[in-house]
């Protein structure tokens, strides 16, 4: 098994990838801690690992919290040590020109999608240069790497992720410490459902993204975790500052 007797912790795993994320590594020998806003999903989510035979465990972790975020990696670490952490945790906003977008929707989105990142790669690096290794997986977007019409904060949010995740892996590199970055497209999670109940007629507004795709459908949250695990794992262990496009081919359109 590709993580067996490693940790990872996973952030926004209570749903969508980052669950996803969470059933892989599980499935592959590992110890997931599962943190998120949401307790209850969270909680749901330990329950079904451990029925399943799996190590897991949950926390409560807002990700733009830097002190319980360092308080949750620092226990975690404490006791097991910490191999993995994914940055998962993220947010979207309602489509809108750019100044029709106020600061107050803005500063939230730049606050979970980049500080969350930042506080993640802050609290997890001093454990993981200490022990010689680590993977840091972020989790992107296509917007990490492509200009969204009327997604102008979070694709300037996704976009720092990206250059962000490059960074920590120049600097934490020579320390054994790698670091990537997955850019999914449209995934089919709560994040895409709540976009497409905006529009007046959400599945007509499903297909006809659908149909942009060359693949001619979405990506599903499994897919995604597939690729975070490859970036997590050894087998990628020459792989480092790398973003991961996962988009059924959208970007080559």
């Amino acid at each position: 098994m590709r993580l067996e007797n490693e940790t990872a912790l996973i952030t926004g795993a209570a749903s969508g990838i980052g669950r996803a994320t969470a059933e892989r590594f599980a499935a592959e020998g590992a110890r997931v801690i599962v943190t998120d806003i949401d307790s209850d999903g969270g909680e749901r989510v330990v329950a079904a690992l451990e029925d399943e035979g799996a190590d897991a465990e949950f926390h409560d972790l807002d990700v733009t919290d830097s002190e319980e975020f360092h308080a949750v990696v620092g226990a975690v670490a404490g006791e097991y040590g910490l191999d993995v952490i994914v940055n998962n945790a993220g947010t979207g906003h309602p489509s809108a020109r750019l100044e029709d977008t106020d600061e107050s929707m803005r500063d939230f989105v730049i606050d979970v999608n980049v500080k969350g990142v930042w506080n993640g790669c802050h609290a997890a690096l001093p454990h993981m240069k200490e022990q010689g290794r680590g993977a840091i997986v972020n989790v992107g977007s296509l917007a990490s790497l492509l200009g969204l019409p009327k997604q102008a904060a979070y694709s300037l949010s996704k976009g720092a992720v990206l250059n962000l995740t490059r960074a920590v892996a120049a600097e934490a590199g020579p320390y054994g410490v790698r670091a990537n970055t997955v850019c999914p497209g449209f995934t089919d999670t709560s994040l895409l459902e709540q976009y497409l109940a905006a529009q007046d007629d959400p599945e007509a507004a499903r297909e006809e993204m659908a149909a942009e795709y060359p693949l001619k459908r979405l990506g599903e949250p499994e897919e995604v975790a597939d690729a975070i695990l490859f970036l997590a794992s050894d087998e990628a262990s020459f792989v480092s500052g790398h973003g991961l496009v996962v988009d059924g081919g959208f970007s080559t359109c």
